[in-house]
């Protein structure tokens, strides 16, 4: 079983979303951010840097797992599915994810960050944030031009990708100039395991598909692996 602590963060969201389409079951244990419980001597046990998220893989001698990216090509590993093939196909999903992991996430992070939470309103700053998450949404949409997802197939590079795109309006970035990318965003917003994974950690699961025990959520991973 695969010990999963995360928030509701973008990062989060895409190991979420990953659990969901590659059918893994997994516990769900929730981290308060707002309360400093990644900073905490337990958590830092499993992620030193303090950060969510993080899984332990208690079927793999409790073997921790931190960073989304390495989590995402960890899980893609144990599962066998949305990592392609090894060569030039998986090189691409890399590339991809890499290119998320150093560009988006970052830079619209900081957009996020200025634009909603700073109390010091910095236009210059948001400027620059925002307009840095503009020029990344340009090299998705070129890529999407002629290539159904980022690395050809669906993969972990577009699961990894849509949390932050699904963040946009949190951003003040519009999606509207971008018509490959929001086709896209619309194509990938449609499967039903990335609807479950982007709805991880909240309160409106199904009886069926949680039952809470003290603060950890027991998860069956329903997503289809296709």
């Amino acid at each position: 079983m695969i010990e999963f602590l995360t928030a509701s963060t973008p990062n989060g969201r895409k190991v979420s979303i990953a659990l969901e389409e590659m059918s893994l079951p997994y516990s769900l244990r929730v981290i308060n951010l707002k309360e400093g419980e990644q900073k905490q001597p337990e958590f830092l046990r499993i992620n030193p840097n303090g950060r969510i998220p993080a899984l332990i893989d208690h079927d793999e001698d409790d073997f921790a797992v931190f960073e989304s990216g390495a989590i995402l090509v960890y899980l893609a590993e144990k599962s066998g599915v949305f990592f392609g093939q090894a060569g030039k196909q998986r090189s691409t999903i890399l590339q991809w994810l890499m290119w998320q992991m150093g560009g988006l996430g970052p830079m619209q992070g900081q957009a996020n960050v200025f634009f909603r939470y700073f109390p010091t309103k910095l236009p210059d700053v948001i400027a620059r944030y925002q307009n840095e998450t503009i020029r990344l949404y340009g090299v998705m949409d070129r890529q999407l031009a002629d290539h159904e997802f980022l690395a050809g197939e669906y993969s972990i590079a577009d699961m990894a990708c849509y949390p932050w795109v699904a963040q946009h309006d949190w951003s003040g970035v519009d999606l509207a100039p971008f018509n490959h990318l929001s086709r896209w965003f619309r194509v990938v917003g449609d499967r039903p395991a990335v609807q479950r994974g982007m709805q991880i950690p909240a309160s409106a699961r199904k009886p069926e598909d949680v039952v809470a025990v003290g603060q950890t959520m027991l998860v069956t991973g329903a997503g289809r692996a296709s």
